[in-house]
């Protein structure tokens, strides 16, 4: 009879978070992962096979609890309200360790195909929320009608990415609501 894993996939997945912000994918080492996890070698290498399909598996887990209910406030289309819910969680999630996706996509998405395209997927999907919202907001006459939409939504995406890197570094969150409110600012009327 087979025994029971002592360990939860979930759990694991989401201690490794903290460790891969620290140091990036090729900076963690497995001992650590372990050590911070109480995970095993064994277990790792049936679960996962790789470094590699850990990171990935690590990646998705990091989207599915954290970044999606982030991303959702842009998915309800409610004009500026959602917008702004949006950088107010993103900011929380990224202020002193920046995002595991994002930090990712940096680190390895010129040579590793599938960070590639999980970043690619992340980038349209918050470009495309931002349209929503946008284009509701201008419905509602919460901004400005001569705004370019799609170039506004291009502009706000390549804000999260900077936001993310700036999340290392800013030495508290305020710095980045000043940031949003200007911004944001602008396209109102």
């Amino acid at each position: 009879m087979p025994r029971k894993a002592l360990y939860n996939i979930d759990q694991v997945l989401s201690l490794s978070i903290d460790v891969l912000l620290e140091h990036g994918y090729h900076g963690t080492i497995l001992d650590e992962l372990i050590a911070r996890t109480d995970f095993n070698r064994r277990g790792f290498y049936l679960e996962f096979s790789s470094k590699q399909e850990f990171f990935y598996k690590v990646i998705l887990h990091y989207q599915e609890t954290q970044l999606n209910p982030i991303v959702s406030h842009l998915d309800s289309h409610q004009g500026l309200v959602s917008i702004e819910q949006f950088f107010e969680a993103y900011i929380e999630l990224v202020n002193g360790k920046g995002c595991l996706l994002i930090n990712a996509i940096t680190e390895l998405g010129y040579d590793d195909d599938k960070i590639k395209d999980i970043g690619r997927h992340y980038i349209d999907r918050l470009q495309l929320g931002f349209i929503g919202c946008l284009e509701n907001a201008q419905q509602k006459g919460q901004i400005r009608s001569d705004i370019n939409i799609e170039s506004t939504a291009l502009q706000l995406t390549s804000y999260v990415q900077g936001f993310a890197v700036n999340g290392i570094i800013a030495s508290g969150t305020d710095e980045l609501k000043i940031a949003t409110r200007a911004l944001l600012g602008p396209l109102s009327n």
